[in-house]
């Protein structure tokens, strides 16, 4: 199963439309215009994927979040911007995150020798349509198929600490830390609350890769010392 995102793509398509964005926490704050712009592109890109595995001979099925009601969201609710240092609460408008994942197509699909490919977007119980950022995205359903492991591919090397240096393993508890201590910020901050979720659902571990390195994934999962961060439970 692929879950995809596409910040890049929908902040370049923004521009190109004179929208201005702003992240909190590392999270894109969309309004109406800016959440059917991100439902676009990521379309785009998730047929881009699918035709991707085609070509290697492979099967795969494009979905959203709001297929066979795959997932139900609900309106993000966040707490102060990590970030800033000052106690604000933000509204982060038509950001969502899940509250209900039914794996039924998901197992209906991988019976079938089909790869589903997903993209963040979902809509709440009422239809409004929300833009869920990827890695949470992921966390959820991984958690809900009761996956042995999450793997979040992004452009950096994993965790890294205040010196720069890739941190291997992480547990909960260490997060909380490096969070308050402000060692991550930005963007790693939903990477590892849906490292930290996921985790605590029930998944055996997560790891955070750089995407940018050829097989990262077989690296990681053929080799004792791995290639990225890895959360596991306390």
């Amino acid at each position: 199963m692929v879950v995809h995102g596409g910040g890049p793509q929908i902040g370049a398509m923004l521009k190109k439309l004179g929208v201005t964005s702003e992240f909190v926490g590392g999270l894109r704050v969309t309004d109406q215009e800016t959440a059917d712009v991100a439902e676009m592109v990521l379309g785009a890109i998730n047929k881009q994927i699918v035709g991707w595995i085609a070509a290697e001979g492979g099967r795969a099925v494009g979905l959203s979040g709001k297929d066979a009601g795959l997932v139900i969201a609900e309106k993000v609710k966040r707490p102060p911007d990590p970030n800033r240092g000052i106690e604000r609460n933000v509204d982060l408008g038509f950001v969502g995150e899940p509250a209900h994942v039914d794996r039924s197509i998901i197992d209906t699909l991988s019976a079938a020798g089909v790869i589903p490919v997903i993209a963040p977007i979902a809509a709440d119980a009422s239809g409004q349509t929300y833009n869920i950022n990827a890695d949470t995205m992921a966390g959820a359903i991984a958690a809900a198929l009761g996956a042995a492991r999450l793997f979040l591919l992004t452009d950096v090397a994993g965790v890294l600490d205040k010196d720069g240096d890739l941190i291997t393993d992480l547990t909960p508890t260490a997060i909380a830390r490096l969070q308050a201590d402000r060692t991550v910020t930005g963007g790693m901050i939903p990477k590892l609350e849906t490292c930290v979720t996921a985790v605590e659902a029930g998944v055996d571990a997560a790891v955070i890769l750089d995407g940018r390195v050829p097989h990262v994934m077989l690296v990681e999962i053929f080799t004792a010392r791995g290639a990225g961060t890895l959360v596991r439970r306390d």
